[in-house]
């Protein structure tokens, strides 16, 4: 990720947790960047031809963030993990929608590559992918938190090992286990 200065937007997530509106005003410069980069990944895996654009995407995600309740945020990683889960859930809702709208036409599109981690080239429908991303957070939290942080947040191997407290040998042994039971539960419906 981008060099944001991670204690100043610690600080400020945390005084924002205690209801200084003040300090949300404080923070949109110095995280609304990092969310339009995040908001272009989530986009750019869209189907061409999808009317969601990366502003309305940051705008809506920033108004749910502001809008959390109970949430103490960790820090800027776990702001931005959530960032992406909020997209992702932004995403699926709108494909959700069009789907309905249309049918079950012109549902969006995402693969499960990602620029740094080589994976097999075929496209997932977003529904699809979250709803086998629900099914592996009801088997394995830790793995489906990993996915969420690698693919949807863009944190590299090392980013995630951090957030994550584990090594970055572990976050690679588990990036490949949970693409590989992704792929598996998206293409032939299997699970184990």
């Amino acid at each position: 990720m981008p060099s944001v200065d991670s204690d100043q937007v610690s600080l400020l997530l945390e005084r924002a947790g205690k209801g200084d509106r003040g300090a949300l005003d404080e923070l949109i410069p110095l995280v609304y960047d990092e969310l339009r980069r995040i908001a272009s990944r989530f986009v750019r895996k869209e189907r061409k031809g999808q009317d969601l654009q990366v502003t309305a995407l940051v705008n809506e995600a920033y108004i749910r963030l502001i809008g959390q309740r109970d949430v103490t945020w960790q820090n800027r990683s776990h702001f931005f993990g959530v960032a992406a889960n909020l997209m992702r859930r932004i995403l699926v809702d709108h494909a959700r929608t069009a789907k309905a709208d249309k049918r079950g036409g012109g549902a969006a599109c995402v693969t499960l590559n990602d620029e740094n981690v080589p994976v097999h080239q075929r496209s997932a429908d977003i529904v699809a992918l979250d709803e086998a991303l629900a099914r592996l957070a009801n088997r394995d939290p830790k793995l489906a938190n990993l996915v969420e942080l690698r693919y949807f947040a863009g944190l590299t191997t090392k980013e995630a090992a951090d957030v994550l407290g584990v090594s970055v040998s572990t976050v690679e042994r588990e990036w490949v286990a949970a693409r590989a039971w992704l792929y598996r539960a998206m293409t032939v419906g299997e699970e184990s």
